[in-house]
């Protein structure tokens, strides 16, 4: 009985993200995508939310993060000399699970702080931003997130409804073909500007111009109604999402999911090497997977 409890709410949860939004992946992708995985500590987070479950929120409703926009300009001050310096990158390692698959497409970061104190080079480097961004709490993570010409990020969801995202624009275009568009509803960065949304809504973002654009990125505590969910988000966050950390330089530190996925990335390339030889057989496989984690759940006795 107990199985198919958990069963139904699983299912529930997980209908619950696909059909949040308008914008929704295709069946057969949502059924593997992360976010399903995540569906029942994510409607957690859902049901007991503080802020209305929209794409875009009202930033005058957050009136710690003003100081960010206060100071715009001597945050893209350091900003601006990482990127002279060719410190806003993609990762050169497999050390960086969860942006993995935007590195490719162009998209490039430096990290200022990952569900814990500022790292040690961006401390060195980014003294104001760091000391800034120390002094609000409810900042759990930021970078400096570039989107050079050309660069597009495809549609996803971000996994965790722990948090909502924040940009504030630096170095931007200025321009509507520089844009994000979540749940269907476009916004383009300017200078100076910031905006607040939910990354569990699907979104994409490209920059189809030839300047440049570097936003400070930054995940905020998603605020709860209950104390209990409160706790509860902030050891998901200290435990799950902080395991998650990925290092500027060598004496960044680097958290135990990166760690491992070097290791996992060998069978990662694997399976891209099936799925171009025979995509029947890759989601063959995937089907085999999860047909065969239902029966081992699921089968009597």
């Amino acid at each position: 009985m107990l199985k198919w409890l958990l069963l139904i709410v699983f299912v529930g949860s997980a209908g619950w993200v696909h059909l949040r939004g308008r914008v929704r992946h295709r069946f057969t992708r949502q059924l593997t995508d992360h976010s399903t995985f995540m569906a029942p500590i994510n409607a957690v987070m859902y049901a007991t939310s503080a802020v209305p479950g929209r794409p875009y929120l009202d930033l005058d409703a957050f009136p710690t993060l003003a100081p960010l926009r206060e100071h715009w300009r001597e945050i893209r001050a350091e900003a601006l000399a990482l990127r002279d310096g060719e410190r806003i990158r993609a990762s050169d390692r497999h050390d960086d699970a969860g942006f993995n698959s935007f590195f490719r497409r162009g998209w490039k970061r430096f990290y200022l702080k990952w569900y814990g104190d500022a790292h040690p080079s961006a401390r060195s480097l980014c003294p104001f931003t760091t000391a800034l961004l120390a002094g609000i709490p409810e900042i759990k993570a930021a970078m400096f997130a570039e989107l050079p010409p050309g660069a597009i990020l495809q549609k996803h969801r971000d996994p965790y409804a722990g948090s909502l995202r924040y940009h504030l624009g630096l170095i931007t275009p200025n321009h509507p073909d520089c844009y994000i568009c979540v749940d269907g509803e476009r916004y383009y960065w300017r200078d100076g500007e910031a905006v607040l949304f939910d990354e569990t809504f699907i979104h994409y973002a490209e920059n189809a111009t030839t300047d440049d654009r570097i936003i400070l990125f930054c995940d905020i505590e998603r605020p709860l109604r209950y104390r209990w969910a409160r706790a509860v988000n902030r050891f998901l966050a200290d435990t799950l999402i902080a395991a998650s950390q990925a290092p500027n330089t060598e004496g960044d530190p680097t958290g135990r999911v990166n760690r491992a996925f070097g290791v996992l990335y060998r069978f990662r390339l694997w399976n891209k090497r099936l799925k171009a030889r025979s995509r029947f057989a890759y989601y063959g496989l995937q089907w085999l997977l999860i047909g065969g984690a239902l029966v081992w759940l699921f089968w009597p006795g």
